[in-house]
């Protein structure tokens, strides 16, 4: 009875808070964005090289259940994302603050949660941060594998006195990375996102046009492929559609954050454009290609046609545009954690010096480990499962841990997440590491 009494008065307290502090009003914004560039930023941030894995995903799955789950997961990193950014807000008037980031959300939420859980909130705080920087490290490796690859395959073909192996175009392409990363805030990094979208749907138009001007046979197309490749189709879905780092620094710099939620919203609007993105370039590159899909579909297009050299150049300046806004996930736990140690006329200098060794640290070992598609499916498995499905899940139980709804839907609701993300993240990454080892094992013969 006395704990009914104690969740009623929680209740009320909470209402009280929600009308007495409204975060929204209390944002000081240096550099505010529109829904326009918020969107662009939220499409940017989870199409890229995951976009043009997807027709290899579909050989993992077959294309009936590549569809299918293609829209599941889509549905579902939505949905997380829409409950991390409602906690995140619930938590900003719990502390009346007027903007928290991820890792803050979470270490919040624990320690506004019930008594048995509020310990671990810094033990939240710190694996979150840590899943943060090790999965967009992965991602600019990945973005630096890719571009080298184009680039090689290009001059191969169009120099070939000048053939050196994709790791040196890793390293020439330092400087340009060094010089990118330089820029501070995600209202100018937007303008670049916008060009790296426009590129990015013209390489996908020109991967369409290859893919319908070919002949496309159904006959030896699965729709149900071998289960046990299943993780790594998830795996590479999953990265092709979570830009969860990105979402609460684009959320709490929008010039209106209302809009980021609801419908139509911010939110959906990226959404439905990466879910039809993937699935079409999927479907329709299986059904082109099949079995002899490269790591990124580009990289199977003709090598002696203009629209296809031009679609190589695209992908790689729309990757190469996008570099900086991935990186941005990266140094902003570097702020939150050096800042405040670093005297203000020195801040300058250590950040200059500090984008330039983040930015060689993600190039030495994006050429240590060259193997694309595996980098894909390991950062997917391990880190975007983890970033993506479980913590949001975990954070939204513990924030309404008193309010869980009839019957407990919320609970069982995230219990069925927990399970699903859990399952992507050990399988995903047992069959990501064999196939390494494989791939490794049969060099080395």
């Amino acid at each position: 009875m006395s704990e009914k009494i104690d969740c009623e008065k929680k209740s009320k307290t909470e209402e009280n808070e929600k009308t007495d502090y409204d975060p929204f009003e209390h944002r000081e914004i240096e550099k505010p964005i529109s829904d326009i560039r918020a969107t662009a930023n939220l499409v940017k941030s989870s199409l890229g090289s995951g976009l043009l894995a997807g027709p290899l995903a579909f050989v993992q799955s077959g294309w009936g259940i590549g569809i299918l789950g293609t829209i599941i997961v889509g549905i579902l990193c939505g949905h997380c994302i829409h409950i991390l950014v409602e906690t995140s807000r619930g938590c900003c008037r719990k502390e009346k603050k007027p903007m928290l980031g991820y890792a803050e959300t979470c270490k919040s939420t624990f320690s506004n949660g019930p008594k048995c859980v509020r310990r671990f909130a810094n033990a939240a705080s710190i694996i979150t941060e840590f899943a943060l920087t090790c999965t967009y490290v992965g991602v600019c490796c990945i973005y630096t594998v890719l571009i080298s690859d184009s680039i090689k395959q290009l001059v191969d073909r169009y120099a070939p006195s000048f053939i050196i192996p994709s790791e040196y175009y890793s390293l020439i392409m330092l400087i340009p990375f060094c010089v990118l990363c330089q820029i501070k805030y995600l209202k100018w990094l937007a303008i670049f996102s916008l060009l790296a979208n426009i590129l990015l749907v013209a390489t996908y138009l020109i991967c369409l046009y290859y893919i319908f001007g070919g002949e496309i046979s159904f006959a030896d197309k699965v729709a149900v492929g071998n289960p046990a490749r299943y993780p790594a189709f998830l795996s590479t879905v999953i990265f092709a559609m979570e830009g969860v780092g990105v979402v609460m620094p684009v959320e709490n710099e929008m010039k209106r954050p209302k809009h980021f939620l609801g419908c139509p919203s911010v939110l959906v609007v990226a959404m439905s454009i990466i879910v039809f993105l993937y699935s079409t370039l999927g479907l329709f590159g299986y059904f082109r290609y099949g079995d002899a899909l490269k790591g990124s579909i580009t990289l199977n297009l003709p090598i002696d046609d203009w629209p296809a050299i031009c679609a190589k150049v695209f992908i790689a300046l729309s990757i190469f545009f996008t570099y900086p806004l991935q990186f941005f996930v990266v140094f902003d736990v570097f702020t939150r954690y050096v800042k405040p140690r670093i005297k203000e006329n020195y801040w300058s200098t250590t950040q200059f010096v500090a984008r330039i060794l983040g930015v060689c640290f993600c190039v030495i070992i994006g050429v240590a480990l060259p193997l694309l598609e595996q980098i894909i499916n390991i950062v997917g498995a391990m880190f975007y499962s983890i970033l993506g499905i479980i913590i949001p899940a975990v954070i939204e139980t513990v924030f309404r841990w008193y309010d869980l709804g009839r019957y407990n839907w919320v609970l069982w609701k995230n219990i069925v997440i927990i399970l699903f993300g859990s399952f992507i993240l050990i399988s995903g990454c047992t069959v990501t590491i064999s196939d390494i080892v494989r791939i490794l094992t049969t060099r080395t013969e």
